[in-house]
């Protein structure tokens, strides 16, 4: 009968103990490095006039200075007029802003309406605003009087452009209907299957590019009749003046901006996943701080509205976002995507890259024709809503949460910095050297090529360090160390546990910069702590983890010591592959004995063990086994005499420190016993007899013995009549838990001669003890 091994199953300390083990790497060295490579990297730290690139890089940035903080909480539009003047429309209430040269800030326009959302100016620099929800198109004359010039009678009213011939086009919703309008009168132009026209541009060919809501498309819309630019004059209003062709439906909800370069390749941000079998909703929402208002939709819709309407959130929650370039002959291709950032404005700037303002951290990105972006700035507002080209190569961008306008470019900062996150290497550590690399980009220009020279002599990236011992860089860290100007150069940074670095590029070539940086350093070396010991039960041997074949002995589950008490995330900078090391399978196997623990080092040394033992009142340990890698160690304890034992388990860091730094931690398991020498079977005696008490006389055998055992209780006993099966007997008082059992049971009806009673007895460590005796019983007149 195989003997049942009940021990208890730590699935949680399993998965702990395998965690660790992924964590532990071989052959850690202790000079460590840490380096910062990567666009993701770059972005834990603070830039101030320095671009971080997708490409993991740092570069200086253009200029980007703040122009205004006007008095609105959301700037959703910006233009300049014909004298590149700067304007911007507000809300929430509706209110239009002209921008001094000093950046003062002149109420134009306002009104009762909740938002001034788009503003446009004719060649005569006349201003038109656009309201909504249920707004109107003013216009606002350069004496500053206002007026109603068109009123679309719809929800919405998204966009406004000007035609070459001075037309005023009116993007709306949410019957997703385009308005052309002159002098006031104003004819429906286009009526698409959307239910929001979003955003409008003209393209080089005179055509209109729109972007729509709810299926993302970018719609590319001419007259129906080409020898005429004016709208159609048909007594049925409802007609269309113009034809529309989907030059790209996105995979995107809505379509946000529309930037045109000069080529004719458009360029469209588009944000949200697609609704399908959506069901009717408010079709507008805007938060302000007076409160939430909520606008519900007319009832009733066209037949070719029938799609139901839209929610719209200002600035809604999470949602993906991309960007997407259509060339001029029509093809597309995805230029840019993102989970993150939302992208909610487009322009082009002095250099050709397309510029986009994003929230909902408020940074302005530059995308080239590759697909490598930068993030040039933060604004410190939420959302970048507006861009805007204005004379001289300069790009306006204005921003919600608050209203702020900032000029971009097109010149370079003269110097910018770049202030690394704050680096944690665990453990008191010695910084050393410092490494870079500044590749130095050729002048493209006459003129910057002469400036260059001039400053060939001087650095143009110079970097700083300090240490300190809190997370957070402040007061309490040490001053910055440096300039240093040569990459490889030795830190004079105190010891510490954290540690920051600082690149100041100076005014060389747009795209100098940084492409990595390295810093190396030697924590403190701390001793292996031992987390726990965990002595299995008698007669379980551990194994590494493979396929036990059938046939095998019976696999066990183990006992697992607790899981390492690791105080933080271990960073390991070293080039070694993490070495898995995965927990030991237990089997039956009669007089082994097995110890598990767990054990961690906060350097990452590789650590080496040695098991030693002592038996109770003694005082010397002996070495059992050494130079053991795994945590986990079977012997046969048959060569053991019975008796308490302790170990005791040593772990060295030895494999990876110089002898005179190496460490070594030490702990004592609980006492354990060993027990080799089987019971003792005493006092066997067997007596046959007769009962006459029942109608038929039957016969009986009673059988009596002792069970001793010198070292640990009696487990259980089992008799066998004339080799027969073995019989499960249970002693005086059915438990058996004491060193010395008695036992005495009957056996009924046998039948009539000599026969053979075995007993045997077992221990708690499985050792064995037996004996046998016979008896003869007489024949009985009861069969």
């Amino acid at each position: 009968m195989k003997f049942p091994f009940h021990i208890r199953s730590y699935r949680t300390l399993l998965a702990g103990l395998l965690v660790v083990a992924c964590a532990v790497v071989a052959h850690a060295e202790h000079t460590r490095r840490w380096r910062i490579s990567t666009y993701e990297e770059f972005l834990k730290g603070k830039a101030n006039g320095v671009a971080v690139r997708s490409d993991g890089r740092l570069e200086l940035a253009p200029k980007f200075a703040l122009i205004a903080d006007a008095d609105a909480s959301y700037l959703w539009s910006l233009r300049t007029d014909p004298k590149g003047v700067l304007y911007a429309a507000a809300g929430s209430p509706a209110k239009v802003f002209r921008f001094d040269t000093a950046g003062k800030p002149t109420t134009v326009f306002d009104s009762g309406d909740l938002s001034a959302q788009a503003i446009a100016f004719d060649p005569q620099g006349n201003l038109y605003v656009g309201t909504s929800p249920d707004g109107k198109v003013y216009r606002v004359s350069s004496s500053g009087e206002k007026s109603v010039f068109f009123d679309p009678k719809t929800k919405y009213i998204w966009d406004l452009a000007f035609s070459s011939d001075g037309t005023l086009y009116v993007a709306t919703g949410d019957k997703g209907q385009i308005f052309a309008v002159n002098s006031g009168d104003g004819e429906l132009f286009y009526s698409s299957d959307e239910a929001h026209i979003r955003t409008l541009a003209f393209d080089p060919s005179g055509n209109l590019i729109a972007g729509t809501e709810p299926n993302g498309r970018v719609l590319r819309i001419s007259h129906a009749n080409k020898k005429s630019s004016r709208p159609n004059k048909s007594p049925d209003k409802s007609l269309s003046a113009a034809q529309g062709f989907v030059l790209y439906e996105t995979a995107k909800r809505e379509v946000t901006a529309l930037a045109i370069a000069p080529d004719g390749t458009i360029y469209v941000s588009a944000i949200g996943e697609k609704q399908r079998n959506a069901t009717p909703a408010p079709s507008a929402v805007f938060v302000t701080p007076q409160g939430t208002t909520t606008i519900t939709n007319a009832p009733g819709t066209s037949s070719a509205q029938s799609t139901a309407p839209s929610v719209f959130l200002p600035f809604p929650p999470v949602v993906s976002s991309s960007i997407y370039r259509i060339s001029a002959n029509g093809a597309p291709d995805e230029l840019w995507s993102s989970r993150e950032d939302v992208v909610y404005s487009l322009g082009l700037g002095a250099d050709g890259r397309l510029l986009a303002g994003t929230g909902n951290n408020g940074a302005l990105l530059a995308i080239d024709s590759k697909g490598v972006f930068a993030q040039l700035a933060k604004s410190g507002s939420a959302q970048i809503t507006g861009v805007s080209r204005g004379k001289d190569g300069k790009v306006f961008v204005c921003t919600a949460n608050p209203g702020k306008v900032f000029s971009v470019g097109p010149e370079f900062e003269s110097e910018g910095t770049y202030e690394s996150h704050s680096f944690d290497a665990q453990n008191f550590s010695q910084w050393g050297r410092l490494e870079w690399w500044s590749p130095h980009t050729a002048p493209n220009t006459p003129s910057t090529a002469k400036k260059s020279s001039a400053h060939d002599s001087e650095p143009r990236v110079e970097f700083f360090a300090r240490s300190g011992n809190t997370e957070d860089p402040g007061k309490e860290w040490s001053t910055w160390y440096g300039p240093y100007t040569h990459s490889g150069a030795e830190m004079e940074i105190p010891l510490a546990r954290f540690a920051q670095w600082k690149a100041v590029i100076h005014g060389g070539q747009p795209g100098d910069g940084v492409d990595w940086a390295s810093l190396a350093y030697l924590p403190r070396n701390v001793a292996p702590v031992i987390d726990g010991i965990a002595i299995q039960e008698p007669g379980v041997r551990a194994n590494a983890t493979n396929v036990i074949p059938a046939g095998q002995p019976t696999t066990v589950t183990l006992k697992l010591p607790p899981t390492p008490n690791i105080s933080g995330v271990i960073i390991t900078q070293s080039g070694t592959p993490p070495r898995f090391e995965p927990p030991p399978q237990g089997i039956q196997q009669k007089g082994y004995a097995t110890a598990l623990w767990t054990a961690h080092d906060d350097n990452d040394d590789e650590l080496h063990y040695a098991v030693y033992y002592r038996g109770e009142n003694e005082q010397d340990w002996k070495l059992l086994k050494d130079k053991l890698e795994q945590k986990f160690y079977s012997w046969d304890a048959t060569s053991f005499p019975d008796g308490a034992y302790y170990l005791k388990i040593v772990a060295t860091d030895a494999p990876s420190n110089p002898p005179a730094t190496a460490l070594s931690a030490e702990r004592i398991s609980e006492r354990f016993e060993v027990d080799n020498t089987p019971p003792v079977i005493e006092r066997l005696s067997a007596v046959s007899g007769v009962d006459y008490s029942g109608s038929v006389a039957s016969a009986f055998i009673v059988v009596k013995f002792t069970a001793r055992d010198a070292s640990s209780s009696v487990e259980r006993a089992q008799y066998s009549l004339d080799g027969g099966d073995w019989m499960l007997i249970s002693p005086a008082g059915n438990i058996s838990d004491a060193p010395e059992e008695h036992y005495e049971f009957t056996i009924s009806d046998p039948s009539a001669g000599e026969h053979t009673v075995a007993v045997r007895a077992y221990d708690r460590f499985e050792n064995v003890g037996s004996a046998k005796t016979t008896v003869t019983v007489t024949r009985t007149n009861h069969r």
